[in-house]
């Protein structure tokens, strides 16, 4: 890349002023100037550039999309550097003090918070859709008594679409609005269905006097009482729990959400797909990991032996650091203290004093100073899992439900975007090349 021209200058249209990126191609000694636009230069604009006319152009090479924006998107916003986390311009850190999590869903689907009677009708909506056909039941029964709640999940999702046939319908504004709230009220009942069938329990039918977080609670841990009443302060801390983890951005499972529905397939196999990339380790079983960890370090007396351990290598600090934040992840400082909260009602996990060493001594440890190893999201969400008596293979699971409403908020802005096609990535092919057909006879 170069600042001079030459006599061989390619100007792309739209490119002016110095809000400009000026390239040579040695190969050819022809210099183009790509216009900068909103921090960034179209990768198409590098297509241009060829050796000769039969070349294919320049690509770009970028495995994981780790500098390559795939969207324009007004969802979300994150400043990794200085810890900021943005929904719809509202920081997280007001909307978990202040809103609950259906409010926090209707902002991301709709854009603005709501008036309380758009909120009130929003929330009816959501009530009354809790329910599932009693097919998907009979379709929940079919896994096996040790099937993975996440497995089940991906799996009565994805069948959602049979029901409801009419969801292809993806250009129907009104028809998206109905698969929207199916989504987002459907998906905590298959989560609890998921979680009963694991314990071999029978399933608990949505309760509609319940507000949202207490409805799953109901669901998941109803026995013979006539009436489920949740306490209120872990019903406050899941709901700020599902505000934290209701978007991200264009994580992992976001991206496989727009990636499918790109495709213009109904909603209900696109967040399916959101789910099978949810239930990987590195994503939705972070917080599993940390409370492994947690549990093989055993007390407090064995964290100074286990964090030189980290130094030389031989083990792994779990729920610290983060792709994004290079900052204190701003959703770990809130989550921090509904721990305490839920704490109150079980009782204080054991492992919270493990937890809070292993934090003091990254805080101030020059060691992980220096590398930003700050904790993140995944550091106390597990606590308070495992503090509710969720087995691990919940985590993810409940990373999902809140989830849900972040990818339909990003499938209904991708398949409003005319300048989103199918999905379809470029390789760089390093195979073989025009080999002959080889006779059995002759291998």
């Amino acid at each position: 890349m170069s600042d001079t021209t030459t006599d061989q200058r390619a100007q792309v249209p739209g490119a002016a002023g110095d809000q400009t990126l000026t390239v040579t191609d040695n190969r050819t000694g022809q210099t183009f100037e790509l216009p900068i636009v909103d921090g960034t230069v179209r990768a198409m604009d590098f297509r241009q550039m060829k050796v000769s006319e039969d070349d294919f152009g320049l690509m770009s090479y970028d495995p994981a999309f780790t500098n390559t924006a795939s969207c324009r998107s007004a969802i979300t916003f994150i400043d990794g550097d200085r810890g900021i986390l943005e929904y719809r311009g509202y920081p997280i850190e007001q909307l978990a003090e202040q809103s609950t999590y259906v409010e926090v869903a209707y902002l991301l689907v709709h854009g603005e918070l709501p008036t309380q009677q758009q909120l009130d009708d929003w929330t009816h909506e959501i009530t009354v859709h809790t329910f599932v056909h009693e097919s998907v039941k009979s379709f929940m029964q079919g896994f096996r008594h040790d099937a993975h709640p996440m497995g089940m999940l991906c799996g009565s999702v994805g069948a959602l679409s049979t029901f409801y046939p009419d969801a292809n319908d993806i250009a129907d504004p009104d028809n998206r609005h109905a698969q929207t709230v199916r989504l987002i009220a459907k998906m905590p009942t298959l989560a609890a269905f998921a979680y009963r069938h694991t314990q071999g329990q029978p399933y608990v039918y949505p309760d509609n006097d319940l507000a949202y977080p207490g409805n799953f609670l109901s669901m998941m841990y109803k026995m013979t009482e006539l009436k489920y009443e949740p306490d209120p302060r872990l019903e406050r801390a899941l709901d700020i729990l599902f505000i934290l983890h209701a978007d991200h951005e264009q994580n992992c499972s976001t991206n496989a959400v727009r990636a499918v529905g790109s495709s213009q397939v109904d909603p209900y196999s696109a967040v399916a797909a959101g789910v099978a990339a949810l239930y990987g380790p590195l994503h939705g079983g972070a917080n599993e990991a940390v409370l492994r960890m947690l549990t093989r370090i055993g007390e407090k007396a064995n964290v100074p032996s286990f964090i030189e351990g980290v130094k030389a290598g031989n083990e792994k600090l779990m729920g610290f650091g983060h792709r994004v934040y290079k900052n204190y992840d701003p959703r770990a400082k809130i989550i921090k203290a509904s721990a305490y909260d839920v704490f109150e009602v079980t009782g204080v996990n054991p492992l919270l004093e493990i937890a809070l060493e292993l934090e003091k001594i990254a805080l101030e440890d020059d060691y992980f100073v220096s590398r930003k190893l700050y904790p993140n999201v995944d550091f106390y969400s597990g606590l308070i899992y495992e503090a509710l008596g969720l087995p691990v293979s919940m985590f993810p699971v409940m990373f999902a439900i809140p989830r849900t409403s972040g990818w339909i908020a990003q499938w209904l802005e991708m398949v409003q975007d005319k300048e989103q096609k199918i999905a379809r990535p470029r390789q760089i092919y390093t195979g073989d090349r025009t080999r002959d057909y080889v006779a059995m006879s002759e291998r």
